[in-house]
């Protein structure tokens, strides 16, 4: 087999694979499915799919090759089993910018074309509102195979350095985990008095959505590497007031530990003599 330039090959039906192959049979594409474990193949073949018998097989049957695997180390594992030669190779297995950047490298050795992406969606919302998903690598092949790409969500085109859709990925998840330890710490403060976690919710949500703002004025000052400016709360009265967090926490009998290290790095910067500064200067001792 040569490829199909209209069909797709989907490598790994876990529950995000098996989405995305399903959004491109919504879609009308002809697609060829492969999994390690073959029984996973039969919901979508009875929905149209072909399964392939090999990784190889299902590469040499399509031009465009969606990649969505466990790790790194499995994306190479599957892919050194079959020819790249004139395929579009896209990786939407969760990674590192490092690895992306190092597998687009091994795929374009191989003949290939490489896109990296980064998912943001679960996999019930695969081709529905609010998915979608990063692509880097180069504008071209991007372009090329967009129509394919948007049955899965919003393609949100990064750049051309294959590692920056990895990043966007992991940057806005490292907010999120950032959003939930502060939720989780807040709900075990309430319920280590008994109260209702369901009824302090809304409190919570709107507090935050009010706090939303924090992000862009956030941005500003990193970009411009000035945290002096409209300061109203400066960094050495939060660094004291912070204490009471764990403080409070012990009293309660609960853990302080997801917040310990911006209490640790609050402290440490007003003791190198930012304290006047806002909040946002803590960002110059995370940077190596």
């Amino acid at each position: 087999m040569s490829g199909n330039a209209t069909s797709a090959t989907v490598l790994g039906l876990g529950a995000m694979g098996s989405a995305l192959a399903g959004a491109l049979l919504e879609a009308g594409r002809p697609v060829t499915v492969w999994n390690r474990s073959a029984d996973k193949t039969k919901p979508l073949v009875e929905r149209g799919a072909v399964a392939a018998g090999s990784a190889a097989e299902a590469v040499a049957a399509s031009e465009l090759v969606i990649v969505c695997l466990l790790d790194d180390a499995s994306v190479r594992e599957v892919l050194k089993t079959a020819s790249l030669a004139g395929r579009t190779v896209v990786n939407l297995t969760n990674g590192t910018p490092r690895q992306a950047r190092e597998l687009a490298e091994w795929v374009e050795e191989q003949g290939g074309m490489f896109l990296d992406g980064g998912i943001m969606a679960v996999p019930p919302m695969i081709g529905r509102s609010g998915a979608f998903v990063f692509y880097s690598g180069p504008q071209d092949v991007f372009d090329t195979h967009r129509a394919a790409f948007d049955a899965f969500g919003g393609s949100n085109y990064v750049g051309e350095d294959p590692g920056l859709a990895a990043l966007h990925d992991l940057a806005l998840l490292s907010g999120m985990y950032g959003q939930f330890t502060g939720v989780l710490q807040a709900y075990a403060l309430i319920r280590s008095e008994g109260l209702s976690a369901v009824e302090f919710a809304p409190l919570l949500s709107g507090w935050l959505t009010a706090m939303g703002s924090f992000v862009q004025h956030a941005a500003v000052e990193v970009d411009s590497g000035d945290y002096t400016q409209n300061v109203v709360s400066n960094l050495g009265m939060q660094a004291a007031a912070f204490e009471n967090l764990p403080i409070a926490a012990a009293d309660q009998g609960v853990s302080s530990e997801l917040l310990a290290p911006l209490h640790q790095l609050l402290l440490r910067r007003a003791a190198d003599g930012h304290g006047a500064e806002n909040l946002t200067s803590v960002i110059e001792l995370l940077k190596k």
